[in-house]
């Protein structure tokens, strides 16, 4: 089934090639944007990019971070999707809220400030756990 006008294969190879490039990223104590993770992605899978003029491709590429989410969360049981934001500021998209909320992991009368916290827990918890897992000796 395509959905996004992309097909099951193309999801996995973009979900497998993203989880890679956001663990390095954590590896590194680094953040990312969305669109640096859509030319990496591009440039690693050989597959189209996502179109952010488009509505549509926005919300691909929220699917696309969904599906990293759950090949990570079972292992690290962290939202590594923390790692992405807005080129224009430090935060995490709404959706990564939404799906926190969703997730019982935050509550769904979060303030701003509780919403901003809880990222902000998020990321650190993702560098740490890299850098445990490098054997950069956090943990």
């Amino acid at each position: 089934m395509a959905l996004y006008g992309r097909d099951d294969r193309d999801w996995d190879q973009l979900a497998e090639a993203g989880l890679a490039f956001l663990a390095e990223r954590a590896r590194q104590g680094k953040f990312t944007s969305y669109t640096e993770v859509n030319a990496v992605l591009a440039r690693r899978t050989g597959l189209p990019g996502f179109d952010f003029s488009r509505a549509e491709e926005r919300a691909a590429m929220g699917h696309l971070l969904y599906l990293i989410v759950e090949l990570n969360r079972p292992v690290t049981r962290l939202m590594i999707s923390a790692l992405v934001g807005y080129l224009d500021s430090g935060d995490a998209g709404s959706g990564f809220y939404a799906y926190a909320q969703d997730l019982g992991m935050l509550s769904r009368s979060a303030s701003e400030e509780q919403k901003l916290a809880f990222w902000a827990g998020q990321v650190r918890a993702l560098h740490k756990y890299y850098a445990a897992a490098d054997g950069g000796g956090a943990g």
